[in-house]
Parts: C-alpha cells; sequence; structure tokens
C-alpha cells in the first residue's frame, strides 16, 4: 500500500506486543518478500518498504519477462523444423511491439492477478510500496521520500542490483534492459557488449526475432563462468544462426554517425569498428546503492556490492544483506535462499551460515544451457575426475523432437563417486539441471545415479545414460585390477 505523506519518526519497536522483535526489510523483489514472510514467521513484527511495486526485477524487468520473449522466439525458430515433421508453412513475421506488450503483461502479473501485495499483507507483515528510495539516516534508521523514518531491531536490505554502465565515450548512447521493455521496433541491426549470461539471451532472442546481431565480449569466451563445453557449443550455435561473436574484445567507444551507430573495439593490438543501429550494455550487475546513502553508517561496502560475513551480516551489527546487493550469488533462487537465512539470524537466537549444497542455474538462450556445481575446469583443480558426456544425437528424445544440438555432461569424484557437477546444453537443459542439482545436494553416487528409473523418452534421461557410461569404465577398471 501506499503511505500516506506525513512527516514522523515511525519507530518500529514501538507497540510490539509479547516484546516481539521488529524487522525492517528494505526491498521488495523475491529476496525481500522472502526475508519478511520468514521473519513473520519466526515472530517478529515485519515492515517490508519497496521503491516501487512488490516483485523487483525478477519480475518486473528481469527472468519472467525476459523467458517470455524467449518463448515467443523459440515459437518462431521451431518454425524451421516444420519440413522435417512432414509440416508446411514460413515462419511468421515479428510484431515486436505485441511481443514485448505481452512481456510486459507477464511482468505485471504478479501484482495484477496474484496480488502480490496484499498476499504479503494477508501473512501480516506491513508492506509499505511505490513510496520511492529509502535512505540510511544512521545505523538502525532509514527515511523515504516523505520524510517518514522507520527504525527497528534489525535491518535486512534487499535492494538488488541494477545495470552497469561501462566508463566509455558514448555510454550514454548505449541501452539496458530496463530500456528493452519500452522499445516498439526491432531494429536492423543490434550490438550487445557483454557475452555472459544476460548478454547472450538478450542476443539469442533478438536474432531470433530477426536482427541482425553482434556480441562483444571482453574474456576469451562467451559465458564465461560456465563450463568450457558450454561456452564453446553455445559460441558455434550462434555463429551457425548468422551471429557474429567477437570474444578476447574490448569496446572503446559508442558514437553516432550518418544516422547510426559507430561501436569502436579492439581485439588484442588491433582497433576496428563497426556500425549498428541499438548498442545494449550487459556489463555487470553491481547492488543498487543508489539513493540509499551508506555514508551515514558504518557499513562497509566490497567494489560494487555491500559486504557481509557468512552468516550475511554486515559489519553493523543487526544489519543484513540478502541477494544481488551483496554479490554473494547473483541469482534468484541464490537471493531467496539468503533472505531466509538473514531473516533466520536477524530473529532467532540459532545462527545460521549461508552455505547452499547446490545451485542450479540456467539460460534463456536457443540453445539453453544450464550447469549445477563445479566446471571440469574446477572440479580437476582438486579432484581425480571422471567425465561423461552424451551427445544429444544419441538420445532418444532429442532425435523424436529433431533437437539433437545439444549434450549432458557429468563429471564424477573417482574416489568418492559423487557428482560433482553437471552441463547441459539443448531443450529443457533447465527443467533437466533440477535433477542434476537434487543428485548433488543428496551426495548420490554414480551407481545410483546410474539406477534412477527415469522417464523414457526425456531429455532428463541423458543424465541417467551418462551415470550408466560411468558406471561400465569404472567396472571395467575394476576388472583389470583384479586381473
Amino acid at each position: 500500500m501506499k503511505q500516506d505523506n506525513q512527516s514522523q519518526n515511525k519507530k518500529l519497536n514501538n507497540d510490539k506486543p509479547n516484546n516481539k522483535k521488529t524487522v525492517l526489510v528494505v526491498g521488495g523483489g523475491p529476496a525481500g518478500v522472502q526475508a519478511a514472510l520468514r521473519a513473520h514467521e519466526l515472530g517478529a513484527k515485519v515492515t517490508l518498504l519497496e521503491a516501487n511495486k512488490l516483485g523487483g526485477t525478477a519480475f518486473n524487468e528481469g527472468p519472467a519477462p525476459v523467458r517470455t520473449l524467449a518463448r515467443a522466439a523459440r515459437l518462431r525458430t521451431d518454425t524451421a523444423l516444420y519440413s522435417q515433421f512432414g509440416l508446411q508453412g514460413d515462419a511468421p513475421s515479428v510484431d515486436f511491439k505485441a511481443a514485448i506488450e505481452n512481456a510486459n503483461r507477464v511482468a505485471a502479473h504478479a501484482n495484477q492477478v496474484w496480488h502480490l501485495t496484499k498476499i504479503v499483507e494477508y501473512q501480516g507483515i506491513e508492506v509499505i510500496d511505490e513510496v520511492g528510495s529509502a535512505h540510511f539516516v544512521n545505523n538502525n534508521t532509514l527515511e523515504i521520500a516523505d520524510g517518514c523514518q522507520f527504525s527497528a531491531d534489525k535491518i535486512i536490505l534487499t535492494v538488488g542490483g541494477k545495470p552497469k554502465k561501462l566508463s566509455i565515450p558514448g555510454n550514454e548512447l548505449a541501452l539496458s534492459f530496463h530500456d528493452l521493455w519500452s522499445m516498439t521496433e526491432l531494429p536492423e541491426r543490434v550490438t550487445v557488449v557483454g557475452g555472459s549470461a544476460t548478454g547472450c539471451q538478450l542476443a539469442s532472442i533478438l536474432i531470433d526475432f530477426g536482427a541482425q546481431v553482434d556480441i562483444i565480449e571482453f574474456a576469451d569466451r562467451l559465458s564465461p563462468p560456465s563450463d568450457a563445453d558450454i561456452s564453446r557449443k553455445l559460441e558455434q550455435a550462434f555463429k551457425s544462426r548468422g551471429m557474429k561473436v567477437l570474444t578476447s574484445t574490448g569496446c572503446e567507444s559508442i558514437s553516432k554517425e550518418n544516422g547510426q551507430l559507430k561501436v569502436t573495439y579492439k581485439h588484442g593490438d588491433q582497433t576496428d569498428s563497426l556500425m549498428t543501429d541499438a548498442v545494449f550494455l550487459m556489463v555487470g550487475w553491481p547492488a543498487d546503492l543508489e539513493g540509499l546513502n551508506l555514508e551515514a553508517t558504518d557499513i562497509k561496502v566490497n567494489g560494487p556490492y555491500i559486504e557481509v560475513d557468512d552468516y550475511l551480516q554486515t559489519n553493523v551489527e543487526g544489519v543484513y544483506v540478502a541477494g544481488d546487493a551483496n554479490g554473494v550469488s547473483m541469482f534468484v533462487q541464490s537471493a531467496a535462499h539468503q533472505a531466509r537465512v538473514a531473516a533466520q539470524n536477524a530473529v532467532s537466537d540459532t545462527a545460521e551460515k549461508y552455505a547452499p549444497r547446490a545451485i542450479a542455474t540456467g539460460s534463456f538462450t536457443e540453445p539453453e544451457y544450464a550447469s549445477v556445481g563445479m566446471t571440469q575446469a574446477q572440479a580437476e583443480k582438486d579432484h581425480e575426475c571422471i567425465v561423461e558426456i552424451i551427445d544429444y544425437e544419441n538420445l532418444p528424445r532429442a532425435v523424436m523432437d529433431g533437437r539433437t544440438d545439444g549434450f549432458c555432461k557429468i563429471i564424477i569424484d573417482k574416489q568418492t563417486q559423487q557428482l560433482l557437477g553437471a552441463h547441459v546444453l539443448g531443450s529443457y537443459s533447465a527443467e533437466v539441471i533440477q535433477v542434476a542439482a537434487t543428485c548433488l545436494a543428496t551426495k548420490m553416487t554414480v551407481n545410483e545415479i546410474a539406477n534412477l528409473e527415469l522417464a523414457f523418452p526425456t531429455f532428463t534421461e541423458a543424465l541417467g545414460m551418462a551415470a550408466q557410461r560411468i558406471c561400465r569404465k569404472l567396472r571395467l577398471e575394476d576388472k583389470k585390477i583384479e586381473e
């Protein structure tokens, strides 16, 4: 609900029944909502402050509407398979404005259909939203735009992140994901600067809609945090669809020239340029600290993020940070988990470390990719590993669907025979990886994974196939040792 315009100091620790602890949650994205709900479950009196509408970037501008655009793009590219299945018809034309409007409708779903604010309020949590940014007055007091101040026993910051701007000439000419949702026409040519997850997703969507796309990545491969096999196959897939992929390349400047934008870039010692109609900067996601006025507090920052300990507490006692603002793990699912840990530590008498067992991640590119656990390079630093890859040309469901451009890779510790990591590229990757994450979190052995009776025919079956291959190799090794 909107806060009435008033100037007062609202002491949340006053009028608290049964001496309940008071908790002030700042930010109403997935982390903020989870923190508020958990703190309330633990018996605290909770107030949730949100600058705009509950849902945060995840619902309003991030994964929810982006996935919706990706779905539209996928429907269009699926028409390339028509002739293979005996179907006739051309690829549909793209009404880009309508596609954006549909994505925006999905973004509004959390509040207009699910009535997220009312759901949270119904739990007994005070929600004060659409009031603009809150800023610190001191270590335990924040103030909103109308002058109303809020103090509490504990504060949980869940302010999220924001797009990073490159410090280059012409950066003001570039766009971010925030600008995508107000676009009405698809640019003929687009340059995406930044080839990690968000950059690859946007580049993939726009090329499938029919734009000519260039992608520039400073690292030596796309999606640098991913397993090297994911990066390699993703680049191959992008190039096969006509995308220009420039890795080990830095963007030097953006300028206007003859009604277009000129992007100057540097690869090694060579400087070159390209002409484009729009530039999107996807080069990072620092904490959204603007207007928070941390200078009025003793809270320390570490680079672009707020510094926290293993319990998600800042150096100021009673102030916690969950989600993107602490830079620990930049995923929606991590933000929600951190929020519950932070609320637990803020309210209860027992401290809990943030120690995730398995973080499953997935992308909305075409082809999709997903991962959990260690990459092969990470695993081989401290483990003797057995690696197995199931190429989708050997996977029945992939052949049936005409989607053989993918693979499933698992990494097993040879000594413990437990799963260290799994990496999947191809259809339904984000769904397949959920099973791998469960196997990793529960410390299943490769033999136990091999004996799972997974549904046939599915893409998830590739996990079992890979495990079965490793088991056969291990049995052969044991047999040779016996001989």
